[in-house]
């Protein structure tokens, strides 16, 4: 079996199905098979798994059998349910030669190839709740062997020395620098030889003290050297990662908003430290190397100047020392991928318990939190021990034939000069010579692994870099004054014809069905229903956040397809439930996206949220700073500034989803009747519960189950007494 291993917390089902995929001679990327898994922030589903193998021409059937039926059936490999919380391969069931007992060969994408007991295996595959488990067979079709393999362009190593490219000058600098050091460090081995030959054999003490000078010269020059290198590599490695990042920053804010709802916040983090690796390589390793190479060049001819049977020796053992280490340092190839989800894991758990604490006190939680950060430490604490049981094999393998291949040298050296073949400077020379070259083999030995941690890291980034942007060319601007419906004179307005939507898959239940209606211009459309109804929903596809399953959403007459999602987003102003408040000023918080910001504009939108009170009183005003996530300030002052921040824009549309929610009744009416001038001319969309918002609505639409169980205005809606009645009755008093 072929072990693919997961690259982010949610990819154990892709990276299982593309283990299978290969096992049946077909490479497919885990990209593929993620958006074709329909992931959620819940994780992969056994549904979500089967469509994707639908989707490369793999049958898949999945049972809850018993462990006897998964024996018998022995069809392999298959994916399994395991810990309630991940899937796995199994891909061969064994018997032990020793003991005659039952081996399961697993592929774990978070932990590798394991060889597991019966009892071991019952425990993590078998359901606590019966005693059967969860298995999904699959088998290639016509379809699978035929079909062409979807694979995006893989990063190399040759993308990142565009980064390179700006820095040449000071790159050229820094290899004259690392060639004259080549030079002094190459004069080292010759002034040893004189100092014996020439100075000490002799008694010639003023030979010695001129030779000693000259080395206490040439060493100050290279510590002179080895400054500047230090201060050019500081340079050029600090703006190659700012670039890099700042590269990496800009790509993900191109990105659609669905990309970012399957992963976690660890993940991210992991990924920024993948950049840090791969700027290390390019300045720290990789010029570092180039310079050792050079040193081990010089010093390999000087050495078969002195004798070649000295330098066959020296480089086979070499040869053998450096396969060693590759062989070894393969094997550590997978557990970087396990340490980097384990990291991840960390990461988000520090996370939530840095910004959930004061809700841990609240519930309690503390404890259990606590408890699931220790597992994650004691996970982390196991992979850093078997990459540490690697690095000390590769280390003392390459130790030792280190340590080998210099007394053999040394040993071969001593019998020429005993045999008169070398002099006693000569054999000091090659000592020193055998010295400076065990420096840039371990060098390119840490380059090799640097190397190898470089690609895995551009593996990890290939996702977010060949993930298409949001914005297309083939897209066009938002025009707010197409007056044609299909060739015919229409209103203007926001139309949805027969939109269905899902988030998981086909398999998934519809969050929205068969919404047809229509949004006038200028007018205020007013959404109610129940929790879980789709309020929410419809309005991320109105922002082009999400594209409907079905159906389509015209503004005026062109289709959101055909639109700029950033067009759009342009043009609206909008206060989600979630709204984020960024650690910046007051002002900065209301006027984001200018970059000189107009002050008659900003005091406009803080007096109609009913905000400009409660900044004035500080004594910093506009220039209050506020913490990240609006810490310091209560959530009704969080949604007044939300509500300034969406008028600051004067946008052409208005979406508000439950933006008076945290407002005390005075408050909700001051601004409700401050934005009613504002509304004047706008196509507004409010999702609210609340009546007093709704209720002056040119229209009510109501969703329940994520259908439109009625429409209209107030009056006649309450006169009905359906679903909106029941909705408002408690508010309204009105009774049955």
């Amino acid at each position: 079996m072929h072990f693919i291993p997961q690259k982010d917390q949610m990819d154990c089902g892709p990276a299982c199905l593309a283990m299978i995929a290969r096992h049946y001679g077909k490479s497919y990327s885990l990209n593929y098979l993620r958006d074709h898994s329909f992931i959620s922030r819940e994780g992969v589903s056994l549904s979500g798994i089967s469509e994707a193998a639908k989707s490369i021409g793999i049958e898949a059937a999945s049972y809850s059998i018993s462990l006897d039926e998964l024996n018998q059936h022995q069809s392999f490999p298959s994916i399994i349910h395991w810990n309630q919380n991940h899937f796995v391969v199994l891909y061969a069931i064994r018997k032990s030669l020793f003991t005659g007992k039952k081996i399961y060969k697993i592929a774990d994408p978070s932990h590798g190839l394991l060889s597991l007991s019966e009892d071991r295996f019952k425990k993590s595959w078998i359901s606590k709740d019966n005693k059967e488990g969860i298995a999904m067979y699959l088998s290639p079709t016509d379809n699978f062997f035929s079909a062409k393999v979807h694979n995006e362009k893989e990063l190399s190593i040759s993308f990142l020395y565009k980064y390179l490219v700006p820095h040449r000058s000071k790159i050229a600098l820094l290899f004259l620098l690392l060639f004259v050091g080549t030079l002094i460090t190459l004069i080292f081995p010759i002034l040893t030889q004189k100092l014996i030959d020439d100075g000490v054999e002799p008694k010639n003490l003023k030979i010695i003290t001129y030779i000693l000078l000259g080395q206490l010269s040439f060493f100050l020059g290279n510590i002179i050297l080895s400054i500047l290198r230090n201060w050019i590599l500081l340079a050029v490695g600090t703006q190659i990662n700012i670039q890099i990042i700042s590269d990496f920053f800009k790509k993900l804010l191109l990105l659609p908003v669905k990309f970012f709802d399957t992963r976690m916040m660890g993940d991210f983090n992991q990924r920024i430290q993948d950049h840090e690796r791969i700027e290390q390589f390019l300045t720290s390793q990789g010029i570092t190397t180039l310079f050792s190479i050079l040193v081990f060049s010089v010093f390999f001819g000087v050495l078969w100047f002195y004798d070649f049977r000295i330098l066959i020796v020296y480089v086979a053992l070499t040869f053998l020392s450096v396969i060693w280490s590759l062989i070894w340092m393969k094997k550590r190839k997978s557990l970087d991928y396990f340490r980097f989800q384990q990291q991840s894991q960390n990461q988000q758990s520090n996370f939530e318990i840095l910004n959930g604490v004061t809700e841990l006190k609240i519930n309690q939680y503390e404890t259990l939190k606590l408890r699931q950060w220790e597992e994650i430490q004691h996970k982390l604490y196991d992979i850093n021990m078997r990459i540490l049981k690697n690095d000390q094999i590769q280390v003392a393998g390459f130790d030792f034939l280190n340590q080998l291949k210099n007394i053999l040298v040394t040993f071969l050296a001593a019998s020429f000069v005993v045999s008169g073949k070398m002099t006693l400077g000569g054999l000091l020379s090659v000592s020193y010579i055998i010295g400076q070259m065990n420096s840039p083999v371990a060098q390119l030995i840490g380059f090799f692994r640097s190397l190898q941690e470089a690609k895995l890291s551009l593996s990890r980034l290939n996702e977010v870099q060949n993930h298409p942007d949001e914005e297309q060319a083939n897209l066009k601007p938002l025009d707010l004054n197409t007056l044609n419906y299909n060739g015919t004179q229409a209103k203007k307005g926001i139309r949805l014809n027969n939109i269905s939507f899902q988030y998981e898959g086909p398999k998934s239940p519809f969050v929205l069905k068969d919404i047809d209606i229509f949004i006038p211009e200028g007018k205020i459309t007013a959404i109610v229903g129940s929790s879980g109804s789709g309020k929410t929903t419809l309005m991320k596809l109105l922002l082009r956040f999400y594209d409907p399953t079905a159906g389509e959403i015209l503004y005026n007459d062109d289709n959101i397809l055909s639109l700029s999602p950033k067009s759009i987003r342009e043009n609206c102003g909008v206060v989600m439930q979630d709204g984020y408040i960024f650690s910046d000023t007051i002002k900065r918080n209301i006027a984001t996206g200018d970059e000189h910001i107009d002050t008659q504009k900003l005091h406009n939108s803080a007096r109609i949220a009913n905000i400009e009170s409660f900044i004035l009183s500080n004594p910093l005003e506009y220039e209050t700073k506020i913490g990240a996530s609006g810490n310091g300030i209560s959530g009704g002052q969080k949604q007044r500034i939300l509500i300034a921040r969406a008028v600051y824009k004067n946008p052409h549309y208005i979406f508000f989803d439950e933006a008076t929610s945290a407002l005390d009744a005075d408050n909700e009416k001051i601004i409700h009747n401050n934005l009613q001038s504002f509304f004047k001319d706008k196509t507004v969309v409010i999702i609210a519960h609340r009546l007093s918002t709704v209720k002056n609505a040119d229209q009510i639409i109501v969703l329940k189950d994520g259908q439109v169980s009625e429409l209209g205005h107030h009056n006649y809606l309450v006169e009905k007494k359906g679903e909106y009645f029941s909705l408002v009755k408690n508010q309204l008093e009105l009774g049955a």
